[in-house]
């Protein structure tokens, strides 16, 4: 079997090392032969557009492999719908995923039923991320250096209260 390995980071001080040489130590032991290795750098799971993985994509309607692997689910989405359209494609395809470290392989039926339940948990976590980035963010509107402002600051500028003498 032919197999894309594909690895991702999310920030520049990550390396895809360690994914790569799981997924080649992994098909080594199935003796699966390496087509390529795609890797995308300091780019989101949440993006659906990463340069490498668009190539990958490519190459996989051009029927170059028969196998995509991962080293986790979340490396190649974090949408269940986005997931969920890339591995009906895989299907009509005739490729196969694979998550070494979740023991996912979509040639069973129960490897397909892990891929959809950890799917929906890599949407959740992502979300549960993204309210409490906001909770946080929203906290932090009237904390200066000081902490918390407690009375309101006196505005520099404008224009005076006019003052009257009788």
């Amino acid at each position: 079997m032919r197999v894309a390995i594909y690895a991702r980071v999310s920030t520049e001080d990550q390396q895809t090392d360690t994914q790569i040489q799981l997924c080649r130590d992994n098909c080594k032991r199935l003796e699966y032969e390496v087509h390529k290795v795609y890797v995308d750098n300091a780019i989101s799971g949440a993006k659906t557009s990463r340069p490498s993985f668009n190539q990958m994509l490519d190459d996989m309607r051009a029927c170059k492999f028969d196998c995509i692997m991962v080293t986790k689910l979340d490396r190649i989405g974090r949408s269940l719908q986005h997931l969920l359209s890339l591995f009906n494609e895989f299907n009509t395809k005739g490729v196969h995923f694979v998550s070494v470290t979740q023991n996912i392989d979509t040639i069973s039926a129960s490897g397909r039923l892990m891929l959809h339940i950890i799917g929906a948990f890599a949407e959740y976590e992502r979300n549960i991320i993204s309210e409490r980035t906001k909770e946080g963010l929203a906290n932090k509107i009237g904390v200066g250096k000081r902490g918390k402002d407690t009375k309101p600051r006196k505005r520099r500028g404008g224009l005076k209260k006019p003052t009257f003498y009788d």
